[in-house]
């Protein structure tokens, strides 16, 4: 053959085979845009648009069914695509119990279920600490850490996180007027932790990085707020005394809790603890409000406002028909604004106030959570509830007959009935029945996904969730 011809032929066959990869590998990247979009070829063959289910447990490696397929391979924590709709999503695991949901998947976007948490049936119980003494408890959110109040001023902080569990003193003699205790004679005990704490606690929440707790309190008829600091407890301050004003709320703002949001009077302030100075009035005649990063949104004069880092001047950006509760929430890639009005619901994203949902309820909620990543809105008047859940947009009520209840962890309620402990989800679902003889006072809580805590005829008792 003529080399010129050969040489041709030979380029011909060179440029065709570039097309052909250059047209497969477009048409790879067109079928593989089609799958993240949710496109999916159906067993008849034909092009369906559909969802994603992604979902984890605790612990993990639970079986996963789907409408009542579970194939041996399906295991958490994993992906699933599934058609647009609903679907019976069940969890199990040998030696543990179950967990159910039905889910709604929608046309090209992802489903999250990363909270199920299933209970081992056979638990090791054992008894860890002597709390007596206890009046109040609290936990840190990492639940790791847990701070006793007792009658005195000498209070005792809790590891949690260890086998052997012990406490170390948390004294507190010099942020309260306290009592000197005495003897049978009436003599004073001579002993600098011996003072007595007659205070009433109404409310501790603790900052982000579990080293300051904010506690609010009734002593002596007077109302006061403290700053914890879980460190160092000599650096704790009472900003009631400190600033010599009475505040209806406090907020820790920042992650070193050094910059705290305070209404007084029914003006907000800022409070810088660096250099112990309040700032004069941010907002007026305030109802409400929230902080998110740097942002804070409150109701005031039937309006809706944003201020944005402490360098501008209030932005109102709804009108309300009634004075509301507002709070800030990042649910995925968006932020949002929960506005209730007596027993309204709405909600507006935040960049452009755009409303995204709206409902009534059957009751006024004085109780209102966003989950840890606005998954969902919990609302609460005694013991009646309603959850939004935000992956699905679906709102429901429930209730539940209960002399104590609260957050076992982000996800999961704990609910003390006539010493019986039970559980749920956020939305009332999957209630199990754990243990009895546990106290309706005091917190019950989870650390590191290892153990369960909770108060029993005066002892702190933790059972085994892992197989010892």
């Amino acid at each position: 053959m003529d080399p010129e011809k050969r040489a041709r032929r030979q380029s011909l066959r060179v440029i065709v085979s570039e097309i052909v990869m250059v047209v497969a590998v477009i048409m790879m990247v067109i079928i593989l845009a089609l799958i993240v979009s949710g496109y999916w070829l159906g067993s008849d063959f034909k092009v369906k648009r559909q969802g994603m289910l992604q979902i984890s447990s605790i612990p993990t490696g639970a079986s996963v069914e789907v409408d009542g397929d579970a194939p041996w391979f399906q295991r958490t924590n994993t992906s699933k695509i599934l058609s647009s709709g609903e679907h019976a999503v069940a969890l199990t695991k040998e030696n543990y119990d179950s967990w159910s949901k039905t889910i709604n998947i929608t046309e090209g976007l992802l489903y999250k279920l990363n909270y199920p948490r299933l209970f081992l049936k056979e638990r090791t119980k054992e008894t860890v600490l002597d709390v007596a003494s206890a009046t109040f408890a609290t936990v840190s959110p990492n639940r790791k850490l847990l701070l006793l109040v007792n009658n005195t001023t000498d209070w005792a902080l809790v590891n949690l996180d260890n086998d052997n569990v012990k406490p170390t003193d948390f004294i507190t003699t010099h942020l309260f007027s306290t009592d000197t205790a005495l003897d049978d004679n009436g003599t004073a005990i001579a002993h600098d932790t011996t003072e007595l704490f007659n205070g009433e606690i109404l409310s501790a929440n603790w900052d982000e990085a579990n080293e300051h707790i904010l506690m609010e309190l009734s002593i002596n008829q007077s109302h006061e707020w403290v700053l914890l600091n879980i460190k160092n407890p000599t650096r704790s301050i009472n900003l009631t005394r400190e600033f010599a004003q009475s505040f209806e709320k406090v907020t820790i703002f920042n992650h070193s809790a050094s910059i705290l949001l305070a209404l007084s009077g029914g003006s907000l302030h800022k409070i810088d603890l660096d250099s112990m100075q309040i700032s004069s009035i941010l907002a007026s005649n305030v109802d409400s409000y929230d902080i998110y990063d740097s942002d804070i949104v409150f109701s005031t004069n039937n309006q809706i406002g944003i201020i944005k880092n402490f360098n501008s001047e209030p932005e109102y950006v709804k009108a309300t028909q009634v004075p509301a509760k507002v709070l800030f929430g990042k649910f995925y890639d968006n932020r949002y604004i929960f506005v209730i009005e007596e027993n309204r619901i709405a909600i507006y994203k935040k960049d452009d106030e755009a409303a995204v949902f709206e409902a009534t309820i059957n009751f006024t909620p004085d109780d209102i959570k966003v989950g840890p990543g606005a998954e969902f809105l919990f609302m609460s008047k005694g013991n009646n509830f309603a959850t939004l859940d935000m992956e699905s947009m679906k709102l429901s009520e429930w209730s539940i007959d209960a002399n104590h209840f609260g957050w076992l962890d982000g996800h999961m309620l704990f609910i003390v009935k006539d010493g019986i402990l039970s559980v749920c989800d956020y939305d009332g679902l999957n209630y199990r029945t754990l243990t009895s003889n546990v106290s309706e006072r005091f917190p019950v809580t989870i650390t590191n996904d290892k153990w369960l805590y909770y108060f029993s005829d005066g002892h702190l008792v933790r059972e085994w969730l892992i197989a010892k």
